[in-house]
């Protein structure tokens, strides 16, 4: 998620947030119901799922050349302000409550200590994740930027694109296609290097080898890898895999780069002052929106609110509450620990 503004990139970072939005609210996941299937929420789901993919090639094209030029000096100044977010809202993810309800029942730590021995059953992923699940977004970037700054500081720039692609395919064989090859991780392969170098690469390739693809396969080379990833999602529910489970398939670094090469191709595109007044706030809505999804459902659930009323109201509330508590904590000393 970078500073740098080209209008049409902010506005894909606009989108994208919606749709990781949308992804945790899970709205229509239950009604209306399609033969077995609740289809419409399922399809929003994986629709969304090109978000967190474009944002790590957005990162991979705007650090490169300061990842070429200084590999150490750029991993330092880069990752150790992500460091610091990532452990500030761990913490805060580690203390809130995620259901009033136990804790007015049954305490706070009832309520805290299930999740907190649910994270210490499984430490190593729980490292590469943090507090809450989200957040795997920052090992994950910083991970991925670690192993081509090495290679970058190594001279050996040649073998970031087979690296990228070798972790790639393992995380997908031990992921979602674990069930098809029987590969085991020691983590979940959504996280830490296997799914988000590749992504990376995508960006920092795109801009050190200063590649332009024309509007047309930009968009085909977009709605052939979306096609690819929701009939894999499709078949791979044929070996008891939810549909709406998969994260990254064969087909989403296609899709995800499509789509941001569309939008390089249209660097004009979005240009107006509301695109660049909330793209400011993306990462710091990335970051809370999951504490306020969690207290928009106890609300919900206290007042008697439910069925489709929420699955209308809870993604564009997330995304204005998110957004004035992100600019309230710009206000404050707190934007030094919580926000870049």
């Amino acid at each position: 998620m970078s500073n740098n503004r080209i209008a049409s990139l902010e506005w894909g970072r606009i989108l994208a947030i919606f749709a990781v939005i949308t992804i945790h609210c899970a709205p229509f996941q239950t009604t209306p119901l399609i033969g077995e299937h609740a289809w419409f929420g399922m399809m929003l789901n994986q629709l969304s799922r090109f978000a967190v993919p474009f944002f790590f090639i957005l990162a991979g094209y705007f650090i490169m050349p300061h990842l070429v030029a200084k590999p150490a000096e750029t991993l330092k100044s880069y990752n150790i302000p992500l460091l610091k977010i990532w452990l500030a809202w761990s913490v805060i993810y580690l203390l809130i409550p995620f259901n009033l309800g136990t804790v007015v029942e049954q305490g706070y730590l009832a309520e805290r200590s299930g999740y907190w021995d649910f994270l210490v059953s499984a430490p190593l992923n729980s490292l590469f994740e943090g507090g809450i699940v989200h957040l795997w977004f920052i090992p994950g970037l910083m991970c991925g930027l670690a192993i081509i700054g090495l290679l970058c500081h190594l001279k050996q720039t040649s073998l970031i694109i087979p690296t990228a692609i070798i972790l790639y395919a393992y995380g997908l064989m031990a992921g979602s296609y674990q069930p098809l090859f029987g590969f085991e991780a020691p983590i979940f392969t959504r996280n830490g290097p296997f799914l988000s170098t590749l992504m990376i690469t995508i960006g920092f390739e795109t801009r050190r080898r200063d590649i332009t693809v024309s509007t047309v396969n930009a968009s085909a080379l977009m709605l052939m890898g979306l096609a690819l990833h929701l009939f894999e999602a499709k078949y791979l529910m044929g070996f008891e895999i939810p549909f709406v489970n998969h994260d990254f398939l064969i087909g989403t670094p296609f899709w995800a780069a499509g789509l941001f090469f569309l939008l390089i191709v249209k660097p004009t595109f979005g240009n107006n002052a509301w695109t660049s007044k909330w793209s400011k706030d993306v990462l710091g809505i990335y970051l809370c929106h999951l504490m306020i999804v969690i207290f928009l459902m106890n609300l919900t659930a206290i007042f008697g609110i439910e069925g489709i009323i929420n699955d209308i109201i809870y993604v564009p509330l997330t995304f204005v509450i998110s957004m004035m508590l992100t600019r309230l904590i710009r206000k404050t000393p707190l934007r030094h620990a919580l926000l870049r």
